[in-house]
């Protein structure tokens, strides 16, 4: 079982900067890939940026550019630095952790507000 932990979400003015965190716990030697999705109000969630163990990284057209997701395996955590923020880039995200061998594992959400 992998717990994912997310901190770093709130209000930011549109052009400003926040930067997320997630770190995972637990049986963390399966984790593979990890990453960050988004869910905004009547829309369906979607991947906003993914690593790979070995530090590959993969970004939605959306965000390239703005965004970058990093991983410290040491401290079994992922990052999203997010910068040039945009009144659309408003959602709750998703930590999201993958094993090897196909299970899935989901943080609580955090809320990421962009004002105009």
């Amino acid at each position: 079982q992998v717990q994912l932990v997310e901190s770093g979400g709130g209000l930011v003015e549109a052009g400003g900067s926040l930067r997320l965190s997630c770190g995972a716990s637990g049986s963390i030697f399966s984790v593979n890939n990890m990453g960050w999705y988004r869910q905004a109000p009547g829309k369906q969630r979607e991947l906003v940026a993914a690593v790979t163990r070995g530090g590959s990284t993969n970004y939605a057209d959306s965000v390239k550019g703005r965004f970058t997701i990093s991983r410290d395996n040491a401290k079994n955590t992922v990052y999203l630095q997010m910068n040039s923020l945009k009144p659309e880039d408003t959602a709750v995200y998703y930590c999201h952790a993958d094993t090897h061998w196909g299970a899935h594992y989901w943080g609580q959400g955090t809320q990421v507000t962009v004002s105009s």
